[in-house]
Parts: structure tokens; sequence; C-alpha cells
């Protein structure tokens, strides 16, 4: 017997025997090859493939199996050529190699995710004064509703679009988080009663999932086990906290966000309260109770990298003027937009922002405009997954002065904005990721 088959009969051999010692990871390679997946699948074991060290009797033959760039299916690659090499069918074939090769269901692998270009859905959301009517024309209907709270928005969210989707037989993909440990005694109104969860849970044409306790930025865990969907059609954040989203570290500096943290908030300190951890936060003669993270301060930039790496619409609603102008610097491609070490104020933000604050100033509440209108989208050449540079990430930018708008769902945060009164209007942001 030639070296070559004494190759390519152990390679079938450790094929077959860690397809049977490993029954979890063979469920899980199901994922790999559904349609959506299939390309990537390829992809990923023609590379490791290639970086492996086998022998050329293996490799060869299995690089010119993966090698077909048009491969959208299993169908399309050389099926006797992998059961010569694995002894399986095509599929059973292409499984049995993930599972030899350790590559995982990507996150989320399982949830369908919408092939619509960038491209159309700019020329959509152009074309709508709704960005949630973009459900009702991509291939599937999913949103992941960041720091969702009191599942207000998640509410009016299904209770709009369920019906209008149960009309084409679709149904609606909706997956909220927020970092409230559910059984935490500080947040009050923020929690979401057990009947709102309930009737979500229950509603006829809605996929409805609530993760409590869940840092937006630690999702590992949820990708891991597949619960969360890689990408949705529309990712959202209502009222981005503050001062969470507030500051942006890479142009603050921590001595100079903590001084400003206290002047506004006041001074604080860590606490326990009837058994956990809290924050107290002394702002004139009244002591105030937070969370232990509600001072960490995280920034915009990690917010948008976020928004843009999960959703293929991004929907930031209610945003208050001072997580909007940080949020804005980041957005816009000037440098001069994001001076280091100056806090932005109400003395400069005219200042920096110049023609930009003007025009946006003088936007009456209901009205839009086009963020490329004021000044270039921001652009750079980083990383897309970078966490402190932004990553030319968002193609259109629209932004509308308001709290609420007709037909379109809001939190509760949002409804509460008229009666604020020392609060100014907040802004509505739709973003398009490149």
């Amino acid at each position: 017997m030639n070296s070559a088959v004494q190759s390519l009969n152990e390679f079938r051999r450790l094929v077959n025997r860690r397809a049977r010692q490993y029954p979890g990871q063979w469920e899980a390679s199901k994922r790999l090859i559904v349609e959506q997946e299939f390309p990537a699948t390829v992809a990923r074991l023609l590379h490791v493939a290639r970086e492996n060290n086998l022998p050329v009797a293996i490799r060869e033959p299995l690089c010119q199996v993966l090698v077909r760039q048009e491969a959208r299916r299993v169908q399309d690659l050389d099926g006797q050529l992998l059961m010569t090499l694995t002894g399986f069918p095509p599929a059973k074939a292409v499984r049995a190699l993930c599972v030899f090769f350790e590559l995982t269901a990507r996150p989320g692998a399982q949830w369908s995710v919408s092939l619509m270009p960038s491209e159309e859905i700019e020329q959509r959301i152009r074309c709508s004064t709704n960005p949630f009517d973009l459900l009702l024309d991509a291939e599937v209907a999913s949103v992941l509703d960041l720091g969702a709270g009191d599942l207000s928005f998640a509410s009016e969210l299904a209770e709009s679009y369920v019906p209008k989707l149960q009309q084409q037989n679709r149904q609606l993909i909706l997956h909220c988080l927020d970092r409230l440990d559910p059984r935490s005694k500080l947040g009050g109104p923020l929690h979401p009663s057990q009947d709102r969860l309930r009737i979500l849970r229950n509603k006829v044409g809605l996929t409805f999932s609530f993760y409590g306790n869940q840092d937006m930025f630690a999702l590992q865990n949820l990708d891991d086990t597949g619960e969360l969907s890689s990408r949705y059609t529309i990712c959202t954040c209502w009222a981005p906290a503050t001062p969470t989203f507030a500051y942006e570290p890479s142009r603050l500096s921590q001595s100079i966000i903590a001084e400003e943290l206290y002047k506004s908030k006041g001074a604080s300190r860590h606490i326990r309260f009837q058994g956990e951890p809290a924050l107290e936060v002394r702002h004139s003669d009244r002591a105030l109770l937070f969370p232990p993270w509600k001072f960490e301060i995280i920034g915009p930039l990690a917010l948008l990298n976020l928004l843009a790496d999960r959703g293929s619409l991004c929907v930031l609603g209610a945003v208050d003027n001072q997580v909007f102008w940080e949020i804005l610097a980041q957005l816009l491609d000037e440098p001069r937009y994001r001076p280091q070490e100056r806090p932005f104020t109400d003395a400069s933000i005219p200042e920096v922002f110049g023609e930009v604050y003007e025009a946006l100033h003088r936007l009456p509440i209901g009205d839009s405009i086009n963020l490329v209108d004021l000044g270039a989208l921001r652009r750079p050449a980083a990383s897309p997954k970078s966490t402190d540079h932004a990553t030319g990430w968002f193609r259109y930018v629209r932004i509308s002065r308001g709290a609420t708008f007709y037909g379109i769902p809001a939190s509760s945060t949002a409804r509460l904005f008229p009666v604020m009164v020392e609060e100014a209007a907040p802004w509505f942001l739709t973003l398009v990721p490149s």
C-alpha cells in the first residue's frame, strides 16, 4: 500500500472517529451548512485546510473541493471527491470536516439574516419617514433592542408590526436585553412588569426573548449558546444612558471625566443597599441610589460600533442633548469636532460645532436633516471591531429632532420627554451601516 493511500485511509478514520466522539459538535454542525451560512463555512474550511499540516495527498484534493468560490450549497461541491476523502455523502462530509477541524457554528447561525444590501436599505430609508417599516420589506423581520428597560418600546413595536407581518404570513423576531438585574431592588420603573413579559412571550406571530442582568458589551455568553442572531434587520437603543455614553474616553481623560461627573452629578460612593451593591450619589441635599455600574463610562464610540456590528439598520431614539453631541462628534469626519480634554458644555458646543450647531439648533421639532448635508461622515481606516477608533461604518445618517413621531413606536422615556420641562428636546438618529 503506497503512502498516499495510507494517508487517505488514516484521514478518513480520524474524520469518522471524531464525528462519533463529539455528538454535540456533530449536531451543531447542521447550522454550518444552511444556505445563509454555507459560503462562509466553505471559506473557513478552505482556510484551515491550507493552514493545517496535512499530507499533500489530503490537502491538495481537499482544497480542490473547497476552492469553488461560487459554491452556494452542498450540491455545488464535488460529492464523489468528498466521499473519497471522508467516507460520508456530501452534506455529512462537510459537517464531518467542520467537526474534524473544530469549526463551530457562528453566533446565532440558526437565526435567519436579511441579505438586503446596504445601498437598497439607504434608498428605502431616504424615501420613508418611519425606519421600522423596513421590517415589512426586508426578507427577515428581526430587531435587537439594547437597554430595553421596561420593554415599553418592545410592546409598541409588537403591537404595531406583528399584525402587519402576519398579513404577509411572516413573524417578528424581537430580542431585548438590559443590564438591570430583574432581582434587584434598584431601578424601580425601569424593570419590565411580569404582565408585559407574559404578553410578549405569548403573542402569536412574535418570537420574543428578554435577557436581564445582561451587559450589552458582554454578549459572548449569548452568542456561544446561539440565543442571539449574528445580525438583525434593525438594532435599536432608546435613551442611551447618561453618563455612560455622555463622555468619550478616546478624547477625555479619566480625571477630566471624574471632574465633570462631580460637578454635574455630585459626590458618589459605593455602598450596599438591602444586601446588594449600589451607588449612592449626593445631589444637593438628596441621596440618590443607582445600580453600582451607573457611573461606568463607555462612550458613544463603543455604542456606535456595537450598533453597526449587529444591525443592518440602526436607530437611536430619545437621545438627550449631552449624549447627542458626543455621538455627533464621532460621526463627523473633521478632527476639530473631537477636541482632546475639552468637555462639551452649553458654552463649548457652539464653538466646537460652529455651522453644524447653528443648523441643528434651528431644526424645528419633528423635522429631519441628513448629516452629510452638514459635513462629511467619518470614514477612517480602522478595524470594524475597533473600540478606540471609528470604523467608517455608516453610509447614511438622518437626524430628527423630537422624542416621538407619528406612527413610530417609542420607549416610555421618549413618551415622558414632553413633561420633563428642564430637559431640552431630544434627538432621533437613523443610521445605515456601510
